[in-house]
């Protein structure tokens, strides 16, 4: 696994829970990334790099797809408790 040598970016705020959400439930990106397409969302592992990052804009659609496939409510996945 790649470690990112740049710090995070400043595009959105949910791209570290991602990361955390992500491996806490030890899914891979590939995993990750067919999860979401069971819900809707076809993007690219490069895209999926780029928001877990921080360095890409996330939709409104794409995080109720990702709070579905990682199985969190919107509210968690944006930081509420």
């Amino acid at each position: 696994m790649k470690h990112r040598k740049e710090p995070p970016g400043d595009k959105n705020i949910i791209g570290t829970r991602i990361v955390a959400l992500r491996k806490a439930k030890r899914m891979k990106q590939k995993e990750f990334l067919a999860r979401l397409q069971t819900f809707g969302l076809d993007i690219s592992p490069t895209s999926l790099s780029r928001l877990e990052g921080q360095y890409r804009l996330v939709q409104d659609y794409e995080v109720v797809a990702i709070a579905k496939a990682l199985d969190v409510s919107v509210g968690e996945l944006l930081g509420e408790i």
